[in-house]
């Protein structure tokens, strides 16, 4: 059985082990800077010390309980959805425009699969050894080697996808104390649920399915043909170089330079099969774009290492277009940015950032808003007098109390009756309702169709707002 180089043809054939080897170049040291820049930050967000006046003193923290999250300086409420909605947006225009330009790139550096399947991969080489070793140990029987250096890797595997649930959950709490609570058994019941299901659900999607994940869960390499053009850049091997006339051939005696290969008709390739052997999801890029492959560089990082040492040019694999490989002169690979989709989703992009930016920097203190009672509209006092009834709502965004006060403007300031409270202190992050009323004279109230309601926070009175509704009554008889 060649191992790795078979093909699955059916979603229900049983997985063929995929064991890569090493390969160093430009491409293994980008993907090595960012898995150690993302791990760097997921593993190292929940330790960063940040003061708050309000909350525990952790950088980064999801408070459920108290429903906000706190980034830093910036805290995060349920009216602030709409942050949601654009991060989200900003990151789809990003996913496709960088498609559109150098193909599926997000998945062979910055996709959460790639970087702890890469990690998992480290692992088992560095337990296992290098690929003719990992692959000598999966044919030998069950004996001591075998059970111990299994065994090491999958408790290593165990260990890493333990830490990056911890991690996930750490989130969500004060680190240094739910780390505590957590390994005394204190810590709620919910977080060993989450610390179990993500434990296991990273031990199998990064020890065992691995490239499954990428070829029949993941609905990315599906639909990416959608965002792709002539243009566009992805890993493609040159066939016209590689084959020549008489397809590829071992560098043998007679076959060691290119005069000697061009004079016998055949290609640069010397049907090596290092460009399979370091492919993470096990497919042969010679035989064309196929949608499983993630874009990650690794072979081309082995067939350069093979010309450089047959003094061959770099380049039979390399990031390219199809629109320039079918030229009958490639020149050298650019970026064709100058394209109405590339340009869309920049454009989009940008504005989008921009207007994030806008909206979190211009955001105010807190919120206001005021809703009339219709049940009834108004209400005719034995004296004669108009009511109608409101209620206020005020959330405070700051992380300290704040106290607000309730006035109109355009009225009588008799004509506010809000009963015992004059004004409401409201804790960070929290809301506050008030009930207020509106009381106008019969000749008054038919003049008056809207109240003007001013809400001050104590501490910042040049940040009022003005909230307005309407005031309602119908005399008798019309």
């Amino acid at each position: 059985m060649n191992v790795g180089l078979e093909e699955q043809v059916a979603p229900l054939q049983g997985r063929i082990p995929v064991f890569t080897r090493s390969v160093k170049g430009v491409f293994r040291r980008f993907k090595t800077v960012i898995l150690i820049l993302a791990y760097t930050i997921f593993f190292g967000l929940p330790w960063v010390p940040w003061s708050r006046n309000d909350g525990p003193a952790q950088a980064v923290l999801f408070d459920l309980p108290g429903r906000r999250f706190l980034i830093f300086d910036l805290t995060i409420y349920p009216q602030d959805v709409v942050w949601l909605a654009l991060l989200l947006f900003i990151a789809a225009a990003v996913l496709f425009f960088f498609t559109a330009l150098v193909g599926r790139a997000f998945c062979g550096y910055f996709c959460f699969q790639t970087l702890w399947t890469d990690f998992f991969i480290w692992i088992e080489s560095k337990v296992q050894g290098e690929r003719p070793a990992r692959i000598r140990l999966y044919r030998q029987p069950w004996d001591r080697e075998k059970i111990v250096r299994i065994g090491a890797t999958h408790v290593a595997w165990l260990l890493t996808s333990f830490w990056t649930a911890m991690s996930f959950v750490l989130y969500f709490g004060y680190a240094p104390e739910l780390v505590t609570r957590f390994l005394t058994g204190e810590a709620e019941s919910a977080a060993y649920v989450t610390v179990g299901v993500l434990t296991l659900a990273t031990y199998f999607a990064a020890g065992y399915m691995r490239e499954q994940i990428c070829t029949y869960i993941c609905p990315y390499g599906r639909f990416q043909s959608a965002m792709y053009d002539r243009e566009t850049l992805a890993v493609h091997y040159d066939a016209r170089r590689g084959e020549g006339k008489y397809g590829r051939a071992s560098a043998r005696s007679g076959m060691r330079t290119l005069e000697e290969r061009r004079e016998k008709g055949n290609g640069d390739c010397i049907d090596c099969g290092l460009c399979v052997q370091v492919c993470p999801t096990g497919i042969d890029i010679r035989e064309g774009l196929q949608y499983r492959c993630i874009s990650c560089g690794l072979c081309i990082d082995a067939c350069n290492g093979i010309m450089d040492s047959l003094g061959f040019p770099r380049g039979l694999i390399r990031y390219d277009s199809e629109q320039n490989l079918e030229n009958p002169a490639p020149v050298k690979p650019r970026l064709h940015w100058k394209r109405l989709k590339v340009i869309g989703y920049g454009l989009a992009i940008v504005l989008m950032s921009v207007y994030l930016a806008y909206s979190i920097a211009s955001r105010s203190a807190f919120e206001g808003a005021v809703t009339q009672i219709r049940q009834p509209l108004f209400v005719v006092l034995s004296n004669g007098d108009i009511r109608n009834r409101y209620q206020i709502r005020v959330t405070n965004k700051l992380d300290v109390e704040e106290t607000y006060s309730v006035s109109i403007k355009g009225l009588p300031v008799s004509a506010l009756d809000m009963g015992e409270f004059s004004e409401v202190t409201v804790k960070p992050g929290h809301s506050a309702i008030l009930q207020a009323s509106i009381v106008l004279d019969a000749e008054m109230a038919e003049s008056v169709h809207e109240v003007t309601f001013v809400i001050t926070p104590r501490s910042h009175p040049d940040q009022a707002r003005i909230e307005t509704a309407g005031f309602h009554y119908k005399p008798l008889g019309t």
